[in-house]
């Protein structure tokens, strides 16, 4: 058996699937983010011939409760028995294999901390339904996420615990084709427990992660595991540089926040000439320097205080710190790079952030998420599958107590009803400073990116609201629409000139997604201005009272806890932008230096607290 790297595959996606083969317990798996198709049926079957041919494969469903993951009472055996007996489930049967987590972006917070806690401890616990046990769960999980956009991700809580973050895309035309053999994935798993690593790559690794703004401290652990993984693979037995580099560029790559920090020169003076006879003699008054010691008392002196590291020593490590930093930068797409540089790639990109509308709980509308202890009354259903099952530990001994009728007996608290959740419907005001100003400050790339979100506010079902101010007030051109060619024709047919009245704007829009919360939506507003304000409040022109307004405005806003967005239309990131953004709790992306796929990627990067 020689498994070759699947043509239009890349060769790192198929070593992340040689590593996992190599220590799947230890990396706890991999996300894969693409939809179905080629590329994910090739990684999965490479993945499959790396491994022996009895490791388990299991298919977590969408749909899969608490009882199939963990295990739970088995009705027809205990209604039969007359005792409780229990079930495994998808997490013990998969011990020693791996499991295939479908739809990964949909997984409720329920699901993931069960996977979480199995990742985290080896082994599942089952303490429900009158049954008390534990069963190894030695296992990987290979999430398979879909989402169609970036707000569309998989619980952090589980994503942080899987080395691999995989985004499958065409392999390159000099991308060199990787190939392992049975016998080599095996001798890799043996080498493994005996692979040394030296304390500078475990540091090169850490300083890696400070450096990229990896928050998570599981991140250079799975770095370095994975490090030990390629080691092994490469038939060694203890980790260079090189390993470290790679490792860092598969697992710390994708986990990036920031750009590394430029560090100062330092302002040292130069080095003074070296002391003179005359200067190594003590100053008046001051004892004698002491005799040289003991070479016995020396040693424990070296012992207690190690000497220093000789400065080539450092040189080295510090080389191979810059050079496990740049090994990351290299693997990082140019799309988020360039976000990353605009500072606004945050650790919330995991999360959905209110783009998809706050969650909240219905009685019987939405989408089911398990059920809860309850009287099916006022609409709610009946969940008749574990109504029984909490009814059957109790069979035996209500028979008894009512005389030994046989039939089956259900009482009030044994009743289970549906729980549902639903997300409310999500609408974006575009606030856009059609000012003078603005204009001259280049109005028509600001609705040009106005378009580019559009778009994207188009492809979520959302619902989006124009509003321009300008000369004496704010006007809305655009109603809550989900017409994409109506929001369109509003910006097209916007003129730009006449005074700056900024309060006025963020009165409007606080307004507009206070009355959008009162309905029931999850407004979200994002303004376009250069945050120079010369209209004040009362229509009178002045830049000092303006401004005044135009940050009470924001101070407002913010007190409302609306999710917002400020994007700067200056010619250059300007102070004043900043500082309203601040003021209004929203965030900020200048506009200047994004083109519009630096644009897009910066957007869908930014984390607007659903609050």
């Amino acid at each position: 058996m020689n498994p070759m790297q699947p043509p239009g595959l890349s060769s790192r996606a198929a070593l992340a699937a040689a590593l996992l083969a190599v220590d799947p317990v230890g990396l706890g798996g991999a996300a894969l983010r693409a939809s179905p198709g080629p590329q994910r049926d090739q990684w999965l079957a490479l993945l499959r011939s790396l491994v022996p041919d009895e490791t388990p494969f299991l298919r977590v469903p969408l749909s899969a409760s608490d009882t199939a993951l963990l295990g739970g009472l088995d009705l027809s055996a205990t209604l039969h028995a007359g005792r409780p007996v229990a079930q495994r489930g998808l997490l013990a049967r998969a011990d020693g294999g791996f499991l295939l987590l479908a739809m990964a972006e949909r997984v409720g917070p329920g699901a993931a901390s069960h996977l979480a806690a199995a990742l985290d401890t080896q082994q599942v616990a089952l303490e429900r339904e009158g049954l008390n046990g534990r069963s190894p769960a030695r296992l990987a999980v290979i999430a398979l996420d879909e989402g169609a956009s970036d707000e569309e991700r998989m619980p952090a809580a589980l994503l942080d615990r899987l080395a691999f973050h995989l985004l499958l895309s065409p392999a390159a035309e000099d991308d060199e084709a990787v190939h392992w053999s049975a016998e080599a994935i095996d001798a890799a798993r043996a080498r493994l427990p005996d692979v040394t690593v030296p304390d500078a790559v475990l540091e090169a690794l850490c300083a890696a992660s400070q450096a990229w703004g990896v928050d998570s401290l599981r991140a250079p652990l799975m770095a370095l595991r994975a490090a030990r993984a390629v080691a092994a693979l490469a038939g060694l037995d203890a980790v260079d540089e090189s390993h470290a580099t790679l490792a860092a560029s598969l697992v710390l790559a994708p986990r990036a926040t920031r750009m590394p920090s430029a560090e100062p020169a330092a302002d040292t003076p130069p080095e003074e000439a070296p002391p003179t006879e005359a200067a190594d003699a003590p100053p008046p008054g001051e004892p004698p320097p002491a005799e040289p010691k003991a070479p016995e008392q020396a040693s424990e002196d070296s012992a207690e205080h190690p000497p220093e590291p000789p400065p080539d020593q450092e040189g080295n490590a510090q080389a191979m710190e810059d050079r496990v930093v740049e090994a990351v930068r290299a693997a990082i797409s140019p799309g988020l790079l360039a976000a990353l540089q605009l500072g606004q790639a945050r650790q919330a990109r995991a999360t959905t952030a209110g783009r998809s509308g706050a969650a909240m709980k219905h009685q019987n509308r939405g989408r089911p998420v398990g059920t809860r202890r309850g009287e099916p009354r006022s609409g709610a259903r009946l969940h008749v599958l574990d109504t029984l099952r909490a009814a059957a530990p109790w069979q035996r001994l209500r028979q008894q107590v009512a005389g030994g009728a046989a039939r089956l007996q259900v009482r009030r608290e044994d009743f289970h009803i549906v729980r549902y959740r639903q997300h409310r419907p999500t609408t974006t005001v575009f606030v856009v400073d059609a000012s003078g100003s603005a204009a001259l400050h280049r109005l028509a790339e600001a609705k040009g990116a106005v378009e580019l979100l559009l778009a994207e506010c188009y492809v979520r079902r959302d619902r989006v609201a124009v509003l321009a101010f300008r000369g004496p007030g704010t006007e809305l051109l655009l109603p809550p629409t989900r017409s994409l060619a109506r929001a369109k024709r509003s910006l097209s047919a916007l003129p730009g000139g006449g005074g700056t009245p900024l309060a006025s704007g963020i009165e409007a829009a606080a307004e507009l997604a206070a009355q959008l919360t009162r309905q029931g939506d999850t407004p979200i507003v994002v303004l376009l201005t250069d945050g120079r304000a010369n209209i004040a409040r009362s229509g009178a022109p002045g830049r000092a009272a303006a401004t005044e307004d135009a940050l009470s405005a924001a101070q407002g806003f913010a007190r409302q806890g609306l999710s917002a967005l400020l994007i700067d239309t200056s010619p250059h990131p300007s102070e004043a932008a900043q500082t309203l953004a601040q003021a209004m709790g929203a965030a900020y992306v200048p506009l200047p230096h994004a083109g519009a796929e630096g644009l897009s990627r910066a957007v869908q990067l930014v984390a607007i607290p659903a609050r």
